[in-house]
């Protein structure tokens, strides 16, 4: 099981270093989008929308607006699979 949820982190990681073009190894679980990451409101946008088609799942509006970390995103993407 610990080897699944490592490469789900793995995998969710992998997509926003793509989305925000930073290094996986740069990226830690608590790293905000905005403050740590450099990420701008757009970005934040894209991100969710690449979550939601690499992963198939739909973030609805209210819940993307709380997702600020990468720990958030890989919480939500795992909880609504």
């Amino acid at each position: 099981m610990e080897y699944v949820n490592e490469y789900n982190r793995r995998a969710r990681k992998k997509v926003v270093a793509e989305r925000l073009n930073v290094k996986e190894e740069d990226i830690q679980n608590g790293s905000s989008f905005t403050e740590d990451l450099g990420a701008d409101s757009l970005d934040t946008v894209e991100l969710v929308m690449a979550l939601e088609e690499e992963f198939d799942t739909e973030i609805p509006d209210e819940e993307a607006e709380k997702i600020t970390t990468v720990q958030e995103a890989i919480d939500y993407v795992n909880a609504h699979q």
